[in-house]
């Protein structure tokens, strides 16, 4: 089934433009925050929940730093520039859990169910229909979390007498652009792992994959060095599934010096975002081509 023509639709004839987007997205968000605080008491539990998670796991890279200086021998990731690093993991994951997840996860029940119909033949793109519907607003605690965390890695490393901060405009600009950078990776790895649901039904299991896939993206990349294996594993996830650069990059730019060998991983980010946005576009286009209406 293939949904009607319809001045909202993207197609090359008819791109759509942002205004009636943006306010369907406003929509989406305004109805996902009255469900929301509609059960208050669940709402207030799961940001509870999720701040708790956080603190456990800054309290265990505080234990971590009370036996070491730095994340890796040589590495650079001292304790409050690996703190801004995981401020940034927050700030992505917080985004992509918020907008993205709760949407991703349910495509295969939208499958199965037959609701998969209805997205198809409103006057809207299906990827943008499918990807923004619901929104999980108790995750942007971890936003919020995540910008204190990096607000007070910063402070700390402007005082550090030895080799002092400074934050200059460049990084102003370019931090939130790797974000969303990283922001889109993900996104593209987790729309095109859910589109296979057409071809494969229950990919539950997928999920487990992409969370296998994206661990990765937790940690420094100077980790991954220094065997085989590491360099393997490194090089992977790196230049062909790019979820290394999701936080690295970002946070790189923020607690260091933007010197020359900093600049060939962050074009190469901007190119591997625009590459997993088009990618994952052609897949999901692919997908849905094969799809066959449940009254069918």
């Amino acid at each position: 089934m293939q949904p009607p023509s319809h001045p909202l639709t993207l197609s090359p004839s008819h791109p759509p433009t942002l205004t009636p987007y943006l306010a369907v997205f406003l929509a989406f968000a305004r109805n996902s925050l009255v469900r929301d605080m509609t059960f208050r008491g669940n709402f207030i539990i799961e940001s509870i929940s999720s701040l708790s998670w956080m603190l456990m796991n800054l309290g265990f890279y505080l234990l971590i730093f009370r036996y070491t200086d730095e994340i890796g021998r040589g590495t650079g990731w001292g304790q409050y520039e690996f703190f801004a690093f995981l401020a940034t993991t927050l700030l992505v994951n917080s985004l992509v859990q918020a907008f993205f997840m709760p949407n991703c996860e349910e495509f295969s029940e939208l499958i199965r169910t037959g609701r998969l119909d209805f997205a198809l033949v409103k006057p809207i793109d299906t990827q943008f229909l499918v990807s923004l519907q619901k929104i999980d607003w108790s995750s942007l605690v971890n936003f919020a979390f995540g910008a204190g965390l990096l607000s007070f890695s910063l402070v700390q490393l402007a005082r550090d007498p030895h080799q002092p901060f400074t934050l200059g405009p460049a990084q102003i600009v370019l931090y939130p652009l790797y974000v969303l950078c990283g922001v889109a990776i993900l996104y593209s790895l987790m729309i095109a792992l859910s589109a296979t649901s057409i071809w494969l039904g229950r990919n539950q299991s997928l999920y487990d994959f992409w969370f296998y896939i994206t661990n990765f993206s937790r940690y420094p990349m100077e980790i991954y060095g220094g065997n085989r294996a590491g360099n393997v594993l490194r090089t992977l996830f790196t230049w062909f599934i790019p979820v290394l650069v999701v936080v690295n990059v970002p946070a790189r730019i923020m607690v260091r010096p933007l010197n020359d060998d900093a600049w060939p991983l962050a074009l190469f980010a901007l190119v591997a975002t625009a590459g997993s946005l088009l990618a994952s576009r052609w897949l999901f286009q692919r997908a849905l081509a094969s799809y066959r209406s449940a009254s069918s």
